[in-house]
């Protein structure tokens, strides 16, 4: 009796769980990862110097802010760490938390920050960022 018990438990547990349900993927996830995926893109268009892809990504404000870097520097290294994404009508707000390493004449030095990215339209651009721009060198 136990035997056939366990054999219809065991049986149960495999038909209820034999298929998986996929959910498909929500519209603010698709915008978040493209949102991700813009702050890449700005970061890497920035250490190589490529003001058409910064133009193409960003709106006049966003490339006046995110070339707003008047000193001379020999190399920058920057690194993203997406945080939190607020979206409302479209338009996302994503803090990123970033360090970066800028060498001048020989000399390097380190800062890190919390910037907020403020991206909208379609495709996302950057129209600003608030608070710790990660694109100016530091002092």
């Amino acid at each position: 009796m136990k035997k056939i018990l366990l054999l219809v438990l065991v049986g149960a547990m495999l038909v209820s769980c034999g298929k998986k349900e996929v959910k498909p993927v929500s519209q603010e996830s698709k915008m978040t990862l493209e949102a991700f995926a813009l702050a890449e893109t700005i970061k890497n268009a920035f250490i190589v110097k490529d003001d058409i892809t910064l133009k193409k990504n960003s709106t006049e404000s966003g490339y006046k802010d995110i070339t707003a870097n008047t000193r001379a520097y020999d190399s920058v290294e920057i690194s993203f760490t997406p945080r939190w994404v607020d979206i409302e009508n479209n338009k996302l707000d994503v803090n990123i938390s970033w360090k970066s390493k800028w060498t001048v004449s020989g000399k390097s030095s380190d800062e890190r920050g919390m910037a907020v990215f403020v991206m909208e339209g379609t495709p996302l651009k950057v129209s600003s960022i608030l608070r710790s721009n990660p694109f100016v060198m530091p002092e």
